[in-house]
């Protein structure tokens, strides 16, 4: 097997986004800070109100897929189509934006941990307009496996495939075209686990609680706390874990095509971003009602 190495640590950096909330934005602090097709990677986390009480007011999309990956909190979910969810602890949301949707996340708690993740996954030119679609998934549909010393990960897209163990672990978003995997990877310490990736799959890991080292061959590079650590190319990932750890592991299937971003919509030209300018003034953002995303079981 080829194990995936270090090529760019991108450190996250205290921002403020919606009405005010306070995150750590790692992927997308820049625009040319991306891997292909992710675009941003967000982790917001206090105790304190005020970082996080103003949310996120309706405000649009166009082009992609956000997930919202809730660790600890209450937040709700409604979009101008009618549609609402609770996001609770341990709970996901997966919405394809698509032709384009009004949305609002607000926090449902005036004080207490509020504590998640909010990823952009792009989409191809040939579904940026198609209708949107999104899915809540609550902590038991979530995929769950237990690894070596105690250790064990969350599945919430794609296949955990582990060296050594002689079964695979799925989550429940499965056959999208960028074939992603996400998983949330709990490392007891002194513990190494190797993981198998799609071999030409770009992919990350970013721990959250902890360090985590990546090994290759007699090499091992550390990624501290609050990094995104971009691989590259290979069919494993060897992590190390000295004391206790906690990280995402996100690899998915390159697009391969020009993006261009304007704030909340992501196209493939200029020209597209000025129509989605101009439908979202004219309140033609949407093109179809949104509906469902289908889910595999767990």
């Amino acid at each position: 097997m080829s194990e995936r190495q270090i090529k760019q640590l991108i450190p996250a950096q205290l921002v403020s986004d919606g009405a005010g909330v306070k995150i750590r934005r790692s992927l997308g602090l820049q625009q040319q800070l991306r891997l292909d097709p992710f675009l941003m990677l967000d982790c917001f986390g206090s105790d304190q109100a005020a970082d996080y009480i103003a949310g996120f007011p309706p405000h649009p999309h166009r082009g992609f897929e956000t997930v919202t990956y809730m660790l600890d909190g209450h937040m709700l979910h409604q979009d101008h189509l009618g549609n609402e969810g609770h996001l609770m602890s341990g709970g996901v949301q997966w919405m394809t934006a698509g032709s384009g949707i009004i949305h609002s996340e607000m926090p449902q708690q005036e004080s207490g941990l509020m504590r998640g993740f909010q990823l952009w996954l792009n989409l191809p030119a040939a579904e940026k307009m198609k209708d949107p679609a999104y899915v809540d998934l609550k902590p038991a549909q979530l995929g769950r496996t237990t690894l070596p010393n105690g250790s064990s990960a969350v599945v919430i897209a794609g296949e955990l495939k582990v060296t050594g163990q002689n079964h695979s672990t799925k989550g429940p978003i499965q056959g999208l075209s960028t074939e992603p995997q996400y998983f949330d990877i709990s490392l007891a310490p002194d513990t190494e686990i190797s993981l198998q990736l799609p071999q030409a799959h770009n992919a990350l890991v970013y721990p959250f609680e902890g360090e985590v080292l990546v090994v290759s061959g007699a090499a091992t590079s550390l990624v501290k706390t609050h990094h995104a650590a971009v691989l590259t190319q290979g069919n494993s990932l060897v992590l190390q874990s000295k004391t206790p750890v906690r990280l995402l592991v996100l690899a998915a299937k390159a697009i391969n095509e020009p993006v261009v971003q304007y704030g909340p919509f992501v196209m493939n030209t200029a020209a597209e971003i000025e129509q989605a300018i101009r439908d979202y003034q004219a309140g033609k953002l949407t093109k179809g009602a949104a509906g469902k995303l289908q889910v595999s079981a767990v």
